[in-house]
């Protein structure tokens, strides 16, 4: 890779008193940008040669200047020819921290996002979820073949990354890796991260991201309506493996937990009240929020039905959940089996509780939040705007229900 490279010697600050020296600096100019440094030298005014960038006459002051002025720059010379033998990027900054001693190695974007999910892997269980190093994980994937296919380079430093750099691979996830826009700009989110790491740590002077605006659009959460979920409840299915994922399943449309907190749920987590009524008691696995559920009849009975099953007698779990990847595809079959159209997965389940068990039958909407353990009520009021919908949907047909009474009425009258 080609480079600008020069140096320049300059005096910085003029004074008019005579035999008052002033100090000379080094510029450094790389790719047309700039850096100075002093070289803890001064001389007269009178006696630079700005031409030259050295000191005139050829008396024991001016040779021994000129001599420590050629040392500096054969110096810089040699640092320079160095890092362009080693075929790394670097600019000015860089040769002037190797001469003044810094010589701090250049921060790699690539490699900063291991550092970065290395330590995330150790606090997996402590502050982070496996799910969320995962997502972390397959962002630094995209974000290295982005570097293969767009620049051809394994690795960049992180302080090259900027806006365009940030725009190009929003558009590398959307049509390359074929990503949905919300898809893309989660990925974009945790790359932010690491990008937000450097400018706290001065490894970038000005965050790429300042100008780069996130909006993800609102995604309409599917659910299963009261006759679908009846359904599903009702349906005579063949086989432990598809009951099994089916009763859990109804299980979460009736505690609101996701897949994740009915998996890890275990007898400790079922206390008995006061009044007798059975609740959760639990952690929310992705926000670390306190939840307290109260155990529905229906959700009851499902764990009543698995009470002697050996994984819930050996202590470890209330249900015997399968893995997240298996009850999604059986729920495929589920789905098929009862006729239903939607796209069955674990976490509709968790939308199933917030509108058509609790929102539909009139909880009101902080409890349900609380429930599903949301920090902002924000959050819990998409599912609200869902059962607006749903209602005006109702009320739609019921017009025209209402329409065709009307109109076979005045029928009747007119043949009358």
């Amino acid at each position: 890779m080609s480079h600008s490279f020069s140096q320049l010697f300059y005096l910085k600050g003029k004074h008019f008193e005579k035999d008052v020296k002033v100090p000379i600096y080094l510029r450094l100019t790389v790719n047309g940008q700039r850096s100075e440094l002093s070289i803890s030298r001064k001389v007269d005014p009178e006696k630079w040669n700005t031409r030259t960038g050295k000191m005139r006459g050829t008396n024991l002051e001016a040779n021994e200047l000129n001599s420590y002025l050629d040392a500096v720059r054969n110096k810089i010379n040699k640092i320079h020819a160095r890092l362009v033998d080693e075929g790394r990027p670097f600019n000015s900054s860089d040769i002037k921290n190797l001469y003044v001693g810094k010589g701090e190695k250049i921060k790699m974007l690539v490699q900063l996002f291991e550092e970065h999910n290395l330590q995330m892997e150790k606090l997996v269980g402590v502050e982070f979820a496996l799910g969320t190093w995962k997502r972390y994980h397959t962002t630094k994937k995209h974000v290295k073949e982005f570097l293969r296919t767009e620049y051809r380079k394994d690795d960049v430093p992180v302080r090259d990354v900027n806006l365009r750099f940030i725009k190009g691979f929003e558009y590398f996830l959307k049509i390359t890796k074929a990503c949905n826009h919300n898809s893309a700009l989660k990925y974009v989110n945790n790359f932010k991260k690491i990008i937000r790491m450097a400018v706290a740590n001065d490894w970038i002077s000005k965050d790429p991201f300042y100008n780069y605006k996130v909006q993800f659009k609102t995604v309409e959460r599917d659910f299963l309506s009261k006759e679908e979920l009846q359904d599903l409840k009702e349906k005579e299915i063949d086989g432990d493996r598809l009951n099994v994922v089916r009763d859990m399943f109804v299980f979460c449309c009736y505690t609101g937990l996701s897949y994740i907190d009915v998996q890890k749920l275990n007898q400790d987590n079922i206390v008995r009240h006061i009044d007798g009524s059975l609740w959760i008691q639990a952690e929310r696995t992705k926000t670390k929020s306190k939840l307290g559920i109260p155990i529905l009849l229906t959700a009851e009975a499902i764990l009543e039905k698995y009470k002697d099953h050996p994984k819930v007698v050996n202590g470890k779990c209330v249900l015997p959940v399968l893995s997240n990847q298996k009850s999604n595809a059986y729920l495929k079959e589920i789905a098929n089996l009862c006729g239903i159209k939607k796209n069955l997965t674990t976490h509709l389940a968790r939308h199933t509780f917030a509108t058509t068990v609790t929102l539909s039958n009139g909880v009101p909407i902080e409890t349900v939040g609380k429930m599903l353990g949301h920090k902002n009520l924000r959050t819990t009021q998409h599912y609200a705007k869902i059962i607006s919908k749903k209602v005006e949907y109702d009320m739609g047909i019921l017009k025209e229900k209402l329409a065709d009474i009307d109109n076979k009425r005045i029928k009747k009258t007119v043949e009358s």
